[in-house]
């Protein structure tokens, strides 16, 4: 009698074929928005080639002026005339004194604004930082109104964008957490709300090391830049309160109770 042939032990040992795993994209790496800003800034530094007089008519039309304002003024003039006193709450963040004070604020943008850049979208992205940098410029005004040295730099900016990015940095599976996927799924993890922000152990660690460091730096006139040119801490405050408490109304990310309420320490759910 025949039987038939046992071929389960004569097939060849094929290999499984498994799927591809999603790529994941590296956290550090430039989104759009942020390349696109971050060549703006370098480009508008192109204008240090200009001539001296060149120069110091591009800061005294774009830099902020808190000394425009002043009321009492009468036969002052500054360049740019009444425009300048609306663009210049923005265009100011845009000059840097030199490449020192331009690559200190660049290097602020990893990781904190990375993330906020994928999270927000190019047009958010933007409008924000025109918002907090107007922020920076209005603080600088209320405690500088009568000075006539010229504000410059993207710090009120940088710093908004790191207080906006500290409403979910700490959020289970955000940048920030011990636990995360790839970069632009750890940037649109729903965010805290404010309330449960300012009651997370490591946001409130993060928010006193960075309002002592500006203070510290304030009141030692610490010069960064051009020799002689102060911090302009109150600027970096004033951006940063603004991210903070301004973020919810440029998030597009919808807040889930569950996991909105979920901080990594490390990735557990914190009480309350």
């Amino acid at each position: 009698m025949d039987f038939p042939e046992n071929t389960a032990h004569d097939a060849p040992n094929l290999p499984v074929e498994t799927p591809p795993a999603a790529p994941h994209e590296p956290i550090l790496t430039l989104p759009p928005a942020l390349t696109a800003y971050v060549l703006l800034l370098a480009i508008i530094h192109l204008r240090v080639l200009l001539p001296p007089a060149w120069e110091e008519w591009t800061i005294d039309v774009f830099g902020f002026i808190p000394k425009r304002y002043d009321t009492t003024l009468l036969d002052v003039t500054f360049p740019g005339g009444a425009g300048a006193k609306v663009w210049t709450f923005v265009t100011y963040s845009l000059l840097h004194a030199n490449l020192t004070h331009l690559g200190f604020n660049v290097l602020w943008l990893l990781p904190f604004v990375i993330a906020l850049a994928r999270r927000f979208g190019a047009l958010r992205f933007y409008l924000f930082l025109a918002v907090t940098a107007a922020a920076g410029a209005l603080a600088h005004l209320i405690t500088h109104e009568h000075a006539v040295a010229p504000m410059i730099g993207a710090s009120a900016s940088v710093s908004g964008a790191m207080a906006a990015a500290l409403r979910f940095a700490f959020v289970q599976g955000s940048f920030l957490s011990f636990s995360r996927g790839d970069a632009d799924a750890a940037a649109k993890v729903p965010a805290l709300s404010l309330w449960r922000a300012l009651r997370n152990g490591r946001v409130i660690a993060f928010v006193a090391v960075w309002f002592g460091i500006n203070i510290i730096f304030g009141l030692g006139s610490i010069a960064i830049g051009t020799e002689g040119a102060s911090v302009a801490w109150q600027a970096h405050i004033g951006g940063f309160v603004a991210g903070l408490l301004l973020f919810s109304l440029f998030d597009p990310v919808p807040r889930t109770n569950g996991h909105a309420a979920t901080a990594s320490s490390p990735d557990s759910m914190e009480p309350g």
